[in-house]
C-alpha cells in the first residue's frame, strides 16, 4: 500500500510515522507513506496556499490551485483508489471503514487547514470526506495520522500476530473483553480462573460474554 498525505505542515508527520508498528511496516515494505508539502505547489514566490474568503468572514481558505497541482501530479504517476479529505463535517471514521480502506493499493489524504479548502476542491477531486469526531482541530494532520494508523495495522504482515487486529474493539460491533497478564494474583486481586484453565472453548465463551457485558455498560448504541 502507498499513502500520500498532502499537508502544509509535513514535518508535523515525521515523528508519528518514524516509530513502532508504523516504522516497522514501512521498513518491511508493507506500506509506503509520503508527505507532500503543499507549499511546493504554490503559484507564487511567497509559497502562498491560502486567501481571503469571497463574501467576507473571519479566517483564511486554502486555495484550489496548489491542491489541484499536487493531486494531478500524483495521479499522473499512478492510479489512486481514493482521495480522502479530513474534515469535521465528513463521514464518521469507524472500524468498518478502516477495514475497507486497508484493502486498497493507493490513497491520497488531503489535510485541511485554516477555515478549510475552496469548495471546488471537494467537488472536483475528493472521493470521500472523513471526520474522526465531532470536534475541530487546528488542521487535518493529526486526523490523517489516526486514519493511517488504523488502516496500516490491518495490512497482513504488519502485526506479529495477524489475528490480533481481528479481536480488537468494534470489529464485530462489540468492545474488547478485559485482558490480564502476570502475575496471576496481585495483592489479592486474582485473574479469572477460566483464563488459567487452558480450556479454549470455555475461554472463548467467557471472552464473548465479557464483551457483551462491557458493550452493554459502555456502548449500548453498538448493540441491535
Amino acid at each position: 500500500m502507498r499513502i500520500d498525505i498532502i499537508t502544509c505542515l509535513p514535518r508535523l508527520l515525521d515523528s508519528f510515522f518514524a516509530h513502532s508498528i508504523l516504522k516497522r511496516a514501512q521498513d518491511a515494505g508493507h506500506v509506503a507513506v509520503h508527505a507532500h508539502d503543499l507549499r511546493d505547489y504554490s503559484l507564487n514566490k511567497q509559497r502562498q496556499i491560502d486567501d481571503y474568503a469571497f463574501g467576507g468572514g473571519a479566517g483564511m481558505v486554502m486555495t484550489i490551485e496548489p491542491i489541484a497541482r499536487c493531486i494531478r501530479h500524483l495521479q499522473s504517476q499512478r492510479t489512486y483508489d481514493a482521495v480522502l479529505y479530513m474534515t469535521p463535517d465528513g463521514e464518521r471514521f469507524e472500524q468498518k471503514m478502516a477495514n475497507r480502506l486497508s484493502m486498497v493499493q493507493n490513497l491520497i489524504i488531503l489535510c485541511g487547514h485554516y477555515k478549510g479548502v475552496d469548495e471546488r476542491v471537494r467537488e472536483l477531486f475528493i472521493t470521500q470526506e472523513i471526520s474522526i469526531g465531532d470536534y475541530v482541530l487546528s488542521g487535518g494532520e493529526l486526523a490523517a495520522c489516526v486514519v493511517s494508523d488504523a488502516i496500516i495495522r490491518l495490512i497482513p504482515g504488519v502485526l506479529n500476530d495477524e489475528t490480533s487486529a481481528l479481536t480488537d474493539s468494534f470489529q464485530d460491533n462489540l468492545l474488547a473483553p478485559p485482558v490480564y497478564t502476570r502475575p496471576a494474583d496481585f495483592e489479592g486481586h486474582a485473574v479469572p480462573a477460566v483464563l488459567l484453565s487452558g480450556h479454549e472453548a470455555h475461554i472463548n465463551d467467557w471472552r464473548f460474554e465479557q464483551s457483551l457485558v462491557r458493550t452493554r455498560q459502555r456502548r449500548p448504541d453498538l448493540l441491535p
